[in-house]
């Protein structure tokens, strides 16, 4: 499009359209149509997060792709799957209060933006703590998390548990790629 808009103006314009789009430094940016593993991952990652969430009692919701994380005033982005944590959402709300955990699903045409972009963007939110890239193409887990000092901090998973506190809770790299 070529021009920036305002958040509201976006999201007007947004819901007219058939494209899916995510705003970026105000202007917005169509989202790639996905492929099958990209939805069984985001799927997976969903279900354990919300699975996980449930069972320790938490006063936080996982939230499937759709739901919007506000960076700044002038981008907007659309994660995978997410968890925000506090007092529960509206049912018109179309973006988390207090997203900790954000999750993206590597694509062919986002790898890029996904590494370095968003990795900035999102740890401008202070609530975020966590940020999982699930890779589609091979297993791997690349978790950056904001440490004690307020560094991002990075490991990368191939197998095994990754803990994510604040919440409090674990994924397991072999239940995302469905072993």
């Amino acid at each position: 499009m070529g021009y920036q808009m305002s958040r509201d103006a976006y999201r007007k314009w947004a819901e007219g359209q058939a494209t899916r789009y995510e705003r970026i430094a105000g202007e917005p940016v169509a989202m790639s149509p996905e492929r099958v593993i990209h939805a069984r991952l985001k799927s997976r990652v969903w279900r354990a997060l919300d699975r996980e969430l449930r069972t320790a009692g938490l006063p936080c919701e996982a939230l499937p792709d759709g739901i919007t994380v506000e960076v700044g005033e002038d981008t907007d982005y659309e994660p995978d799957a997410m968890v925000n944590c506090g007092e529960a959402l509206p049912d018109d709300a179309v973006a988390a209060t207090n997203p900790i955990i954000v999750v993206e699903v590597l694509s062919p045409s986002t790898s890029a933006d996904d590494f370095a972009g968003k990795l900035a963007d999102y740890f401008r939110v202070p609530s975020i703590r966590h940020y999982l890239i699930v890779r589609a193409k091979r297993r791997e887990v690349i978790h950056h998390h904001r440490g004690p000092d307020g560094a991002v901090v990075t490991h990368t998973h191939i197998s095994g548990r990754i803990r994510l506190d604040p919440p409090g809770i674990e994924l397991s790299v072999e239940e995302l790629y469905g072993d």
